[in-house]
């Protein structure tokens, strides 16, 4: 289960958590403008918008979790286990696989405008990578710095919502995560008002928000991961927005031992923070929270072949005495 968020200050950022209970030992991976982009039932884009996000790299083809395009649109996949249902090619429509849904549009759309013009004529097919890698159950957030929406292929079709959160998790739907954020519309960063006919005093600070979930369900991650995003203060310039960017993640990460699954616990894998003006992906994993930081443009992207980068995964300390 994972957050994603949208993050707009002088700089527009986008990023997530990853919380699984294993890796897939994934890279920071670079898609240059003239690496050829195949398709399964489209013809392969040979030219097309640089990349750099987060992928599990197969047969030389780059398995996005999240990423964002040189044009300043980022694009996240999340688990969707319960609702998510893909149906056989659509003929008449553009048939594209889940597993190459964020390369497709990041490759070709400059704003979330015209990704919502390119959904249109769209269908998520049931077209798996491989034997090994079958279907997931995933919807997306696809975001920019002039809004955000969600695509989740549901029973009734593929369903596009406007999100003016920013944010999203997991189950259930995105409409229904909507109606449950109504029920913490009350909460406040500020001291709680009186309402009774008698007095009473604030005992302690953050009062004005008793009740804002504290579990690790997906939809307390979203109240908790909303609330603190729309309440968060920072100060100028990309090291400050960066910070705050991840302290707000940091309110929705998952320690190891909290969520426990026959295949072990899950914890943040990593989090990732993109400046998706600038092309700079930064990230944290469990095991090393010192900040990195890699910037497409520092590779060459006319290039026709990937670049990747490992994760950093040994925890360093700085030594001061």
């Amino acid at each position: 289960m994972c957050t994603a968020l949208s993050f707009l200050k002088e700089n527009f950022y986008f990023g997530r958590t990853l919380d699984l209970e294993f890796s897939y030992h994934e890279t920071v991976t670079i898609v240059p403008r003239n690496f050829p982009l195949p398709f399964r039932m489209l013809p392969t884009r040979e030219r097309h918008l640089s990349i750099i996000g987060m992928a599990y790299v197969q047969n030389g083809y780059p398995l996005y979790y999240e990423a964002v395009n040189e044009k300043g649109v980022g694009m996240a996949g999340l688990n969707f286990p319960v609702s998510a249902q893909y149906f056989p090619p659509v003929e008449g429509k553009e048939n594209v696989a889940p597993f190459e849904f964020i390369p497709y549009i990041l490759s070709g759309c400059s704003s979330v405008a015209e990704a919502k013009k390119t959904l249109g004529n769209m269908h998520l097919a049931a077209i798996p990578f491989s034997e090994q890698l079958p279907l997931s159950p995933l919807h997306w957030i696809i975001s920019d710095r002039n809004g955000s929406i969600v695509v989740e292929p549901t029973t009734e079709g593929l369903k596009v919502y406007d999100n003016p959160t920013g944010v999203m998790t997991n189950e259930p739907p995105f409409n229904s995560m909507m109606l449950h954020l109504a029920n913490y519309m009350s909460l406040s960063p500020d001291p709680p008002e009186n309402r009774f006919a008698f007095p009473l005093t604030a005992y302690s600070r953050g009062m004005g928000g008793m009740g804002l979930p504290g579990d690790l369900s997906s939809p307390s991650r979203f109240v908790k991961a909303v609330f603190t995003k729309e309440h968060s203060r920072c100060g100028k310039g990309e090291q400050e927005e960066v910070g705050q960017f991840f302290h707000i993640l940091g309110a929705v990460e998952q320690q190891r031992g909290c969520v426990r699954l026959k295949g072990g616990a899950e914890i943040t894998v990593y989090t990732s923070c993109c400046n998706a003006d600038k092309g700079v992906y930064y990230y944290t994993t469990y095991t090393n929270r010192r900040i990195n930081k890699i910037d497409m443009h520092k590779t060459d992207l006319n290039a026709s072949v990937l670049t990747s980068y490992p994760l950093r995964e040994e925890e360093d300390f700085f030594e001061q005495n």
